[in-house]
């Protein structure tokens, strides 16, 4: 059985209060953007290279497409590695920008000092 503390179950109305007047998680709403603009460099990546795969298809002799490598597969796993990076980023590895940013200030206020 789960157990909720008071503190938990006190502060969901303000959670659910805050959602419904529009008023965002920071964290939560960076989180969300980076998947978002993971699904849209996915979809972009995807239509892109379908594409380059059908004019290659297209405009290439069947006796040239069963001999030589396909040029479109070099921007397909170019691109990939980029899309495969950006990823990592947005599910993996968890990197607040704005954490880091105050870290680095923290250093350059102590090196001043």
């Amino acid at each position: 059985m789960i157990n909720f503390s008071t503190e938990q179950i006190n502060n969901k109305p303000k959670i659910m209060e805050e959602n419904i007047t529009g008023k965002r998680d920071p964290l939560l709403w960076s989180i969300a953007k980076k998947r978002a603009g993971f699904k849209s460099h996915f979809y972009t990546y995807l239509t892109v290279n379908g594409f380059l795969w059908l004019i290659w298809l297209v405009t290439t002799p069947a006796e040239v497409r069963a001999s030589q490598t396909p040029w479109p597969i070099w921007p397909l796993m170019g691109w990939g590695i980029g899309l495969a990076l950006h990823f990592v980023f947005t599910y993996i590895i968890k990197y607040d920008e704005k954490e880091a940013a105050q870290k680095e200030y923290e250093k350059l206020t102590k090196a001043k000092q």
